[in-house]
């Protein structure tokens, strides 16, 4: 069964004057459920990170600015929007949710999480609309639990994992692999173990080209024995931050393209959502919702 991390807590509204499609969270599992690619049976609702597990990742000076507000102007507006103790539990339920995805990736070869993909946030601070990098604090879960030895990290957000970077840049039990937009945000690049930078404008046929030839043979280079996948879509061409110049077809054979790879080598992944910032919230929810429809297609 495919199991999908969501819970109403993802349901955060923004202030007035901030675009950041949060509406997307509540959109997605509604439309998937609609048209009959899921049911409720296949959600569920993950519970909130403890301090013991965010800790694992982020320093308990950057923690308690979150937890107690008091992080300075700075600090938010690097974040990119207001912070508030409601933001900061969503953050904490996301995080764990992934956790919890990739338990039962575990079980079952797949496992999604409607939100995550937060790959801006460092150890000591936010960025970039992130505030707790949810795949950093799952891979040191399943690490420091010794459920996996080498973990793979797919990161296909149109935005460098600068934060994922950068907090596994000394640990050779993780291997990020980011291949994103070369001019794009963050303007300062940090040092994945592979960076692929894509000029502005990549259609759909030399992108792919590039990730059929490089994902294969990372896969047989790192031997991994759990694979993170950041499933970003602000790769399309519709999208307003992204740079890139994929259509819908071309998200949806990436997507198509990175589970075939894990189930032919019998790899468990979790999956979060990441970025995507379309004008028409339509095409937004419709590429999301192209990545659900394929795990269940590939895995069930």
């Amino acid at each position: 069964m495919l199991k999908i991390a969501f819970s109403p807590i993802y349901k955060y509204k923004l202030p007035e004057g901030h675009r950041f499609p949060m509406i997307k969270y509540e959109l997605i599992p509604e439309q998937l459920i609609y048209e009959g690619t899921i049911s409720e049976s296949n959600l569920f609702h993950p519970k909130a990170a403890s301090e013991e597990i965010i800790l694992a990742t982020h320093t308990l000076k950057y923690w308690h600015k979150l937890k107690h507000l008091t992080l300075d102007k700075k600090e938010i507006r690097k974040i990119g929007f207001p912070v508030s103790e409601a933001l900061i539990t969503r953050g904490t339920h996301i995080s764990h949710g992934t956790i919890e995805c990739a338990l039962f990736a575990q079980q079952y070869g797949i496992a999604m999480n409607i939100a995550g993909g937060t790959h801006h946030a460092f150890t000591d601070r936010g960025e970039g609309f992130c505030l707790l990098n949810d795949i950093a604090i799952a891979a040191h879960y399943l690490l420091n639990h010794k459920l996996a030895k080498k973990i793979l990290i797919v990161d296909l957000d149109v935005h460098q994992g600068n934060g994922t970077a950068k907090i596994f840049e000394a640990d050779p039990r993780v291997f990020t692999f980011s291949m994103h937009g070369a001019k794009n945000y963050p303007t300062k690049k940090e040092n994945s173990d592979l960076d692929i930078g894509m000029p502005d404008k990549t259609e759909d046929s030399p992108y792919l080209q590039k990730l059929y030839a490089v994902l294969p043979a990372l896969i047989d280079q790192v031997e991994p024995d759990f694979i993170f996948y950041l499933s970003g879509v602000d790769v399309l061409a519709t999208d307003k931050l992204g740079r890139l110049s994929l259509s819908m077809e071309g998200c949806r054979k990436r997507d198509a393209f990175v589970f075939e790879q894990c189930k032919k080598n019998k790899i468990p992944v979790a999956v979060s959502m990441g970025g995507g910032y379309s004008e028409r919230i339509a095409h937004i929810v419709e590429a999301h919702a192209n990545t659900f429809r394929l795990a269940q297609e590939i895995y069930f």
